[in-house]
């Protein structure tokens, strides 16, 4: 397999080796880039000459005997929403000339200091806000999955996506404000991780909903995502609600198993308008979990789906407009306009609308609580959907956000993992679901899942 497919755990053992060197992983991934990002469209500004720089330099202090972290000498992409101090940040959006920053996100900065070598920026949808992942004034990436027919990449870390799955970059980052890294991680066939809000730092990002917004990566399997949360988690004085964050490592509790465990599966009510192999995936994965000592629990959700969907989308609108409304009402700007109507419908939320929004949230947090009781972790789909065509896509239509926005709503964490392939031959996903902070719990039972079930990770066909 080419280095460009390979976990990081396993570049690192080559490169610990001296079996390869991070300037020739830097150079190759460089020069997929060049072949095949014109078509994919998964980068906004690529920083060869930087990456190169850094590679020189992390080989020598390999060389010398010193290791920066465990991302040392492997390749990362960011998505565009992160400040990198000297670097122009979009958002998505071509309203304005872009920024240049003159601050550096704590990610990109703990990234760095663990030694990942930063490849570039990558598309996202305007301002975060939206879940096919389409640019109507930047561009949509294209879904490696299918190099005969753009089909739609998942969004909002679109681009991100689109790198790790085409073997552009070893991971990247994301941010997931109603499934925005496990959409494009499911349809792209990767591992990607919700974190809880406030145990990843949110300083140096453009915000959309500051009560929802979180940071997570995006992997090729389960143990480089929990390598990735191990360098990014924990306290940071940039961003209070981290203060109180667990200081741990989460992959140190990969192997413990899931006998034992109690399991939530999907309630028969919500299994309506979800692909049948959808849900044939995802009963066998509960299925594995069962086989491997897990019990399966069946119970009713104390709130439906539809109406946390609603909840948590009056929010992002209501959020989206007090950071972006004074923007986006200016007529003479260019924006996407799927995305414009969605933060204008903030304009209509009053303070005693959001308000009573907020309370609906915490009412339907302590509810969820309370439901999980005796209960682990959920099961369910990540996406109701395979990717489609970009040609279908109808921007009014949510079925990509069902699975995701209950998550950032409830304050949970969870990660996506690929459960196989559809008979056209596109990623299906399911996503473990845990109370907040309980990433090595859901981690766990991911790797467990992945490790019954898929060894190594999904290729796109035509990528390697």
């Amino acid at each position: 397999m080419s280095a460009a497919f390979q976990s990081i755990w396993q570049l690192s053992r080559l490169l610990a080796s001296g079996a390869s060197t991070s300037v020739a992983l830097v150079r190759e991934h460089l020069d997929r880039i060049e072949r095949l990002d014109g078509k994919l469209h998964a980068f906004v500004d690529v920083y060869a000459d930087e990456a190169l720089a850094a590679a020189e330099g992390l080989d020598r202090l390999r060389g010398a005997g010193v290791l920066l972290g465990p991302l040392h000498g492997v390749t990362v992409a960011v998505k565009d929403l992160f400040d990198i101090d000297g670097r122009p940040v979009t958002g998505g959006s071509v309203s304005l000339p872009a920024r240049i920053s003159d601050v550096t996100a704590t990610v990109v900065t703990r990234l760095r200091g663990a030694g990942a070598i930063v490849l570039g920026k990558t598309h996202t949808v305007e301002f975060a806000f939206g879940g096919w992942g389409t640019n109507a004034t930047m561009g949509t990436p294209w879904n490696p999955w299918d190099l005969a027919t753009h089909r739609v990449p998942g969004g909002s870390s679109s681009g991100s996506a689109v790198a790790v799955a085409a073997g552009l970059a070893c991971a990247a980052i994301g941010t997931d404000t109603g499934g925005s890294v496990r959409i494009p991680a499911g349809l792209c066939g990767l591992v990607g991780l919700k974190t809880t809000h406030g145990l990843v730092s949110r300083h140096g990002l453009l915000e959309l909903c500051p009560t929802h917004d979180t940071v997570g990566p995006l992997t090729r399997d389960v143990r480089d995502c929990a390598t990735m949360l191990d360098v990014l988690a924990g306290p940071d004085p940039l961003d209070a609600p981290t203060c109180a964050a667990p200081v741990r490592r989460v992959s140190q509790e990969l192997e413990r198993g899931v006998r034992g465990l109690r399991v939530w599966v999907l309630p028969q009510d919500e299994r309506e308008g979800v692909e049948a192999e959808v849900l044939d995936a995802c009963d066998a994965a509960v299925g594995v979990l069962r086989d491997l000592g897990a019990t399966l629990v069946e119970r009713a959700l104390p709130q439906r789906l539809a109406e946390s969907m609603a909840v948590a989308g009056s929010l992002m609108s209501a959020e989206g407009y007090a950071n972006l409304g004074s923007l986006f009402e200016r007529d003479e700007l260019t924006f996407d306009p799927h995305v414009r109507r969605r933060i204008l419908l903030g304009r209509g939320i009053g303070a005693a609308r959001y308000i009573e929004l907020l309370r609906a949230r915490a009412r339907a947090q302590v509810a969820m609580l309370q439901a999980m009781d005796g209960v682990d972790a959920c099961v369910f789909p990540t996406n109701a959907i395979t990717a489609i065509p970009l040609e279908e896509v109808d921007e009014l239509a949510t079925p990509l956000s069902r699975f995701g926005r209950f998550v950032n709503l409830l304050n949970l964490c969870s990660v996506a993992v690929p459960a196989g392939l559809s008979s056209a031959g596109l990623p299906i996903s399911v996503q473990f679901i845990g109370r907040p902070f309980a990433e090595p719990l859901v981690l766990r039972m991911a790797f467990a899942f992945e490790q019954a079930t898929r060894p190594t990770p999904l290729l796109p066909p035509g990528m390697a």
